[in-house]
């Protein structure tokens, strides 16, 4: 049973869901945090959820079911790299579409471009070390989470902050009943996505 919710928690909040997590917050839950009209907010929210996050998955999958890849989980390290790589490829063709609209507001190319750099590190890492993306990922939303509660005084960041953590804390425990990862590398892949989006989020609104 604690198998089956762990395996639920590491499929449902994977790491390619938290730019859609962060965007969401961006665009709806904060919405002073950008100056884009209502009428274009669905647009752009669709449109990270499919570069971002629909059609990575599916070309995930699809490298799994041609047998590049032998398990959805990529247990080893050598089995992240292609997915990796090509997920970054996705995430700077975004940046770059977005850096084409930024006449509707810079934050929304540049807040991809710290995002975008936090994957980059990732696969960078993952050539030499198996860091977790799971964490990476969560860590990087907290962040930016902890960020817009400083930047926005009207933003009530406490409940969304205490979310995340217990989420992060699951997510991390998952990871490791699972033995998906190490506590170092859960760590390390935690702190690296909360440094990378902390410094490059606080930046964008100072």
């Amino acid at each position: 049973m604690l198998r089956i919710l762990a395996l639920v928690i590491s499929v449902v909040f994977q790491p390619l869901l938290m730019p859609t997590l962060v965007f969401g917050m961006l665009l709806f839950a904060v919405p002073e945090a950008t100056t884009i009209p209502e009428e274009f907010k669905y647009r752009i929210f669709f449109l990270i959820v499919l570069s971002t996050l629909l059609i990575p998955m599916i070309s995930i999958i699809g490298l799994r079911l041609s047998g590049m890849v032998k398990s959805l989980h990529m247990p080893e390290r050598k089995d992240r790299a292609i997915p990796f790589l090509m997920t970054c490829v996705y995430f700077i063709l975004t940046l770059f579409f977005l850096y084409q609209k930024s006449e509707l507001d810079p934050i929304l190319w540049l807040g991809m471009g710290v995002i975008s750099f936090s994957v980059i590190v990732l696969t960078i890492v993952t050539f030499f070390w198996k860091m977790s993306a799971h964490m990476v990922g969560v860590g990087g939303f907290l962040a930016v989470v902890l960020v817009l509660g400083f930047e926005f005084s009207n933003f009530q960041a406490v409940y969304p902050l205490l979310l995340v953590l217990i989420l992060s804390g699951a997510i991390a425990t998952s990871r490791l009943y699972l033995n998906a990862h190490k506590p170092a590398e859960v760590y390390a892949g935690f702190f690296t996505g909360f440094l990378i989006c902390l410094a490059g989020f606080s930046w964008l609104w100072s």
